[in-house]
C-alpha cells in the first residue's frame, strides 16, 4: 500500500535499462550525525535532571522517539529513491508516501560535467551535472552518485557514442544472458 512502485515499472517495452542505482550512503552522514547528537543531548539532559522533574524527562524521551522516527523516515526516503538510465532517458523515482517521478530524455543532453570532491574520492561518490540545450531539467544535478567514473563513461557512451555499436552491444549482451539462462536450466 505505501510501498512505491519499482522504477522499472515506468519503463517502456522498447527501452533497455543500462544503469539502476540508488544514491551513495554518504548522503545520510549529516542526518546520522544530527540524530546522534540530538539523542545524546536528550539523554544527557534527562540524566542531569532531578527525579522530581519526571514530566520534563518524559518529554525528552518522547522528543528522542520523534528524532529516531524522523531518521528512520530519512533512511526510508533514501532507500526508495532510485535512478534508472535507459538507452532513451533518465528516470528517477522518489518518495515514500507520495511518489515523484523525474524524467529527462537522453536526446536532450548536450553536456555532462563530472565533479568529485576530496570527500567524494575517499568515500566513492561524485556529482554529475547534466545540461540540456540551455534548459534546466528535473535531473540537471545528481549528487552522491556511487561509482561516478563508470556512470560518466556509460552516459557519455549513450549520449555521444556510436548508436549502431550500442545496438549491437546490447543485442550481444541479451544473447549472452539468454545463453547463460538456458545453460542453468539444462
Amino acid at each position: 500500500m505505501f510501498a512505491p512502485r519499482d522504477p522499472d515499472e515506468y519503463l517502456l517495452d522498447t527501452e533497455r535499462r543500462v544503469i539502476r542505482i540508488r544514491r551513495h550512503w554518504a548522503v545520510l552522514l549529516w542526518d546520522t550525525f544530527e540524530t546522534a547528537a540530538l539523542l545524546a543531548v536528550c539523554v544527557l539532559v534527562s540524566y542531569l535532571l532531578p527525579p522530581a522533574a519526571w514530566v520534563i524527562q518524559n518529554i525528552l524521551w518522547y522528543a528522542a522517539l520523534l528524532i529516531i522516527l524522523r531518521f528512520a523516515y530519512v533512511v526510508m526516503e533514501w532507500w526508495v529513491e532510485r535512478l534508472v538510465v535507459t538507452d532513451k532517458r533518465f528516470v528517477m523515482t522518489t518518495g515514500v508516501y507520495t511518489t515523484k517521478v523525474l524524467m529527462m530524455p537522453i536526446t536532450k543532453v548536450t553536456d555532462l560535467t563530472y565533479e568529485r570532491s576530496a570527500w567524494g574520492r575517499m568515500m566513492g561518490y561524485g556529482t554529475m551535472v547534466v545540461e540540456s540545450a540551455g534548459q534546466i531539467q528535473a535531473l540537471n544535478r545528481i549528487d552522491y552518485l556511487p561509482k561516478p567514473e563508470e556512470f560518466y563513461d556509460t552516459i557519455s557512451e549513450l549520449v555521444f557514442g556510436d548508436k549502431q555499436k550500442q545496438a549491437e552491444r546490447f543485442s550481444m549482451i541479451k544473447a549472452q544472458r539468454a545463453a547463460r539462462g538456458k545453460k542453468k536450466v539444462g
